[in-house]
């Protein structure tokens, strides 16, 4: 790869600075005048009619603004499938639902507030488990429907699959359990409404979908989305959590427009770990054939969801649940079939990994089976099977780069140096592959990003961007983008990004798209800027623009380099003089994909992103705990653009892929929720985490922005499957269900040691 000025070089994150110093003000910090506060009544019951509600009292309270709901309100059906209002007028269907709210000059007063309203429930059955949730004489959690299936249901096969299974000379199957979890994010969900005389709304949220956001929410409140302004303060952390509009946000808007007054909601923590969307939670039958060498031949998977009360992004996910089983490792006959049940348990939304780190969990758990049952190495049977650049997969992926096999190879002697176990314990060794989209995926009719690239009379470049940062760095390295691209210092080019007046439309974060698509059009839209301010040099340089280039901020002829003028000084020149013009150029890259069709086939992505981890671990037989000691990770980057940036992500993946491998679960029993704290929800502190060994694998990919992919899930996907294999590896238990917790460790031990011989 040539040689560039500001690509490939480690470039400190913008924001981290301010971030680490206190100097960031975050959504929770932001005040306005008149500013008030916002709290919500939940339901005390997981299915339960409402039988009187007075707000009589709460109303009356000195300093409470509006008291609201939801007979009081106008308001519209929304979520995926429009089956839910933001304040519950009749009945209530998980504890997490909204039945009244209250604006108060302070949060204590709004506080005091709810415990004056009377709320009297008629409790209803209730039913917690999806499966029981379809059996004859099953309580409806929606009492208009027939069932209580949802209307989603993912189908697919490809190949002859049973003769593929008759054919094989190896099958194992197994039954995986993935329990609910929480995105954990440090800064709580938090929303600010405030509407204008002319009944414009303006609201600040940390949503990673503005433009979507600012359609459904105009949705749901009964207006245009032409009355809406949506304003992003900066984020430190979504994971997924942004994708959603949610009841806070209508909530904020309709006690706003009732109050006369800017209103702020914001989750104290135990609040945020009953109203915060998690991580569904799902079980997973899946069988695979292989033949003699420990090709696969063959898979069949169940997947079952817990839909919870409302139907949200997470009984989707069965959308990438398919693509890993159809599409990690060569696979000739695949079928997929989903349950997906409402039950009356919190509903699920999008979280890092969308799925994929749950169906991976399975499929490279029978990797290790099946080369287990063949006698065949754990990696050889991988490197068998492994994608090729030019496949087509089962769905019609069509594979461009792909480096695969490099990621494989690099986790070799993962475990070399890594100093022996203690006393008491047992050493594994645990591997997983990971296959995600690379470059967006097209679920929407659009998935593209608009830029604008504008350059003033100082040098100053500022790249307005529809990508929204959400802590990922995107704004360091689409800055990197522009000012490669341009030829003018980094530190010269600003990025704005925050402002839905301002900023051109994109489709949101997600899918590990911005670097990819957000990109390209900054680097598309740098290029038209280039080319017009060449063309304003030459007149400077009595030389054609073809023959002129920028770099390190001049402008100069190819070919005689000492004549040369600062770029700043082109720009200025263009706009002081007679019929000038203006330095601006857009752009708009929507990558050439297609949807899935009505079977689910089709290229949704426009690269795709491959990685392997090892992970090297021991296990104490006396306490069942788990260390985990070394974990190494080869990324299929296509071309690192910010290496360091590019490392961190991968980092952060696989703290939270260990806390979903073997301490995270936000326990959910009879609808409620019982873990509320941080003292109950176990993430894993710095202490806990083992050496990373991050690879980067750098194949160049032709459609990504100077060779780049997507990167910002594929550190998380992988790690819990390399988990339970390095368990199984250490002391010869296959867990199916996580977290994998020292007391399921040491009780498998126990029974292990008390079977017969």
């Amino acid at each position: 790869m040539s040689e560039l000025a500001v690509i490939g070089k480690d470039v400190p994150k913008r924001d981290g600075a301010d971030k680490v110093t206190g100097r960031t003000r975050y959504l929770h910090d932001l005040e306005l005048p008149r500013l008030v506060h916002g709290k919500i009544l939940r339901a005390r019951h997981p299915h339960a009619r409402i039988v009187r509600l007075d707000t009589a009292r709460a109303a009356a309270l000195p300093g409470v603004l509006a008291v609201i709901a939801g007979r009081d309100v106008v308001q519209q059906p929304f979520g995926f499938a429009k089956d839910q209002l933001a304040l519950k007028p009749d009945t209530v269907r998980c504890v997490r639902d909204e039945v009244a709210a209250v604006a108060a000059e302070t949060a204590a007063l709004a506080e005091a507030a709810l415990d004056l309203i009377e709320v009297e429930y008629a409790e209803l059955p209730s039913v917690f488990d999806p499966l029981a949730a379809l059996r004859p004489g099953a309580p409806l959690v929606h009492e208009g429907r027939v069932t209580n299936h949802t209307d989603l249901r993912y189908q697919f096969t490809h190949g002859d699959v049973p003769s593929a299974f008759a054919a094989a000379v190896a099958v194992v199957e197994g039954e995986y359990r993935l329990n609910f979890v929480t995105p954990a994010c440090l800064g709580t969900m938090v929303a600010i409404a405030d509407w204008d005389p002319e009944g414009r709304l303006t609201m600040w949220s940390t949503t990673q979908v503005p433009f979507l956001y600012q359609r459904d929410l105009a949705q749901a409140l009964g207006i245009g989305g032409d009355r809406i302004r949506v304003l992003q303060p900066p984020v430190g952390g979504n994971f997924g959590r942004g994708l959603d509009l949610c009841p806070i946000d209508v909530i904020a808007a309709l006690l706003a427009r009732r109050a006369r007054r800017p209103v702020k909601i914001e989750f104290e923590r135990v609040e945020e770990f009953i109203a915060c969307p998690t991580r569904e939670p799902c079980t997973i039958r899946l069988r695979t054939a292989a033949d003699a060498a420990g090709r696969l031949l063959a898979r069949d998977c169940h997947v079952v969801i817990d839909n919870g009360a409302y139907v949200s992004w997470g009984s989707t996910t069965p959308y990438v649940m398919l693509s890993t089983v159809a599409g990690l490792y060569r696979c000739p006959a695949v079928r997929f079939d989903t349950t997906i049940a409402y039950t009356n348990n919190p509903y699920s939304g999008s979280m890092r990994g969308y799925g994929n780190l749950e169906s991976t969990f399975a499929v490279e758990s029978q990797m290790d089976d099946l080369a287990e049952r063949l006698g065949l190495d754990r990696l050889e049977i991988r490197r068998r099977n492994a994608t090729q650049p030019g496949d087509a997969n089962p769905q019609g992926f069509v594979i461009g780069s792909c480096a695969m096999p490099e990621c494989l190879a690099a986790l070799a002697d993962a475990a070399r140096g890594v100093p022996p176990p203690a006393p008491g314990c047992k050493r594994g060794v645990g591997y997983a592959g990971m296959f995600h989209v690379g470059g967006g995926a097209r679920i929407y009719r659009s998935d593209g990003c608009g830029a604008i690239v504008k350059l003033d009379d100082f040098g100053r470049v500022s790249l307005v961007t529809g990508a929204t940062e959400i802590g990922q760095g995107s704004e360091t390295v689409l800055a990197m983008i522009v000012a490669e691209t341009l030829g003018v210092p980094l530190e010269r080019v600003d990025v704005v990004n925050s402002d839905t007046t301002i900023k051109p439309w994109d489709v949101g974060a997600h899918a590990s798209r911005t670097t990819f698509v957000a990109g390209n059009a900054a680097r598309l839209a740098a290029e038209k800027l280039r080319a017009q301010l060449l063309a304003m040099a030459a007149d400077e340089l009595e030389a054609p623009a073809a023959r002129l280039r920028i770099a390190d901020g001049w402008i100069f002829v190819r070919d005689e380099p000492g004549r040369r003028i600062p770029y700043d000084r082109a720009a200025r020149a263009g706009h002081l003089r007679e019929r000038g013009q203006t330095l601006v150029a857009e752009a708009f890259y929507d990558p050439p994909t297609e949807m899935l069709d009505k079977d689910l086939r089709g290229n949704v992505s426009a690269t795709y992103g491959f990685a392997a981890q090892a992970v090297v671990l021991d296990v104490e037989e006396a306490t069942g705990a788990i260390r985990v000691r070394r974990v190494v990770s080869a990324h299929d980057v296509g071309r690192a653009l910010n290496p360091l940036a590019a490392e961190g992500q991968i980092h952060g993946g696989i703290h939270m892929g260990l806390g979903y491998a073997l301490s995270e679960r936000l326990v959910v029993q009879e609808g409620q929720i019982l873990t509320a704290s941080f003292m109950d929800y176990a993430i894993l502190k710095a202490a806990d985490m083992p050496e990373l060994v991050v690879h980067l694998i750098e194949a160049g990919d032709a459609e990504g922005p100077f060779g780049a992919k997507g990167l910002g899930e594929s550190g998380v996907i992988p790690v819990s499957a390399a988990v339970a294999n390095a368990v199984k590896d250490a002391i010869g238990v296959r867990f199916t269900e996580l977290p994998i917790t020292p007391a399921a460790v040491h009780a498998a031990l126990e029974r292990g040691r008390a079977a017969p011989p």
